[in-house]
């Protein structure tokens, strides 16, 4: 069993994972010792990782490789089951990296385009030998719409709804129809000029907005909101299992990120 956790900037996500299926997930606005501790409780997970984009918490890691019999803090040192091209992988987003991974994992052997919906709208391409490229980022919805209310003098904060025209008939609908329309022409756009090198590229949606985008995109996608804890659980199993196999050990260090504890 294993206890994925992705440490955002809001909010954390916590997973638990048994021989590679997702059992269930949590969210939690603080993350903490009791927050973690409580979930040993109901759940006996051996291995663990965690994926954070925030300082980290020395108490909790401790705690964390105090009861795992593997524990791994991701960063760019963390060894991975995809080649990584990215030219400074210490900049790379870890959430990034882990959809990207776990896109190769459900669909091995194909091109992918990983599109991300959340704060930031994220494309990663990873071509089919399982070889990460790198990808782009632009601001997302929310973020637009801030965006156009903080930086103009007259425009409101608007927000999403389901029903939004091609073209608004007054300065609300203007707004969303500009941003939400704008955002699926870029996707489309993306996977259009992408499918002209890549013809068999196989697209996946994630992020808080999947469900909103999925059903506005022209192009055929997976969308999975888990993709991220779906690539840092094959990330944690990939290491656990050169682990054993070669019988390694590792003291927990931070910030190098993998601990292990003889067991008795």
């Amino acid at each position: 069993m294993n206890l994925i956790i992705e440490q955002g900037n809001t909010t954390t996500k916590i997973a638990i994972f048994e021989k590679g299926r997702l059992i269930t997930t949590f969210v939690h606005k603080d993350l903490n010792v009791p927050v973690v501790a409580s979930l040993f409780s109901d759940y006996v997970p051996e291995h663990g990782i965690m994926s954070t984009v925030t300082d980290t918490n020395q108490e909790l890691l401790e705690f964390l490789a105090g009861r795992l019999k593997t524990f791994i803090l991701l960063d760019e040192k963390i060894p991975l089951p995809i080649k990584v091209a990215y030219r400074t992988p210490d900049t790379l987003g870890k959430d990034r990296l882990a959809a990207a991974v776990g896109a190769h994992y459900l669909k091995p052997g194909q091109d992918l385009l990983v599109i991300d919906a959340g704060t930031a709208i994220t494309y990663e391409l990873i071509e089919a030998p399982g070889r990460y490229l790198g990808g782009n980022i632009s601001p997302g919805m929310t973020t637009r719409f801030k965006a156009l209310e903080h930086f103009t003098s007259k425009l409101p904060l608007v927000e999403e709804t389901d029903a939004i025209p091609p073209i608004g008939t007054d300065t609300k609908t203007a707004i969303q129809a500009g941003v939400v329309n704008g955002i699926c022409y870029e996707m489309d756009g993306y996977i259009h000029d992408l499918r002209l090198k890549y013809p068999n590229l196989l697209v996946f949606l994630t992020g808080g907005h999947t469900d909103y985008f999925a059903k506005r995109l022209k192009n055929i996608i997976f969308a999975n909101i888990n993709l991220v804890l779906i690539g840092l659980n094959r990330i944690l199993e990939y290491n656990v299992e050169n682990k054993e196999s070669s019988s390694s050990r590792h003291t927990f260090c931070h910030p190098i990120g993998i601990a292990g504890t003889e067991q008795h």
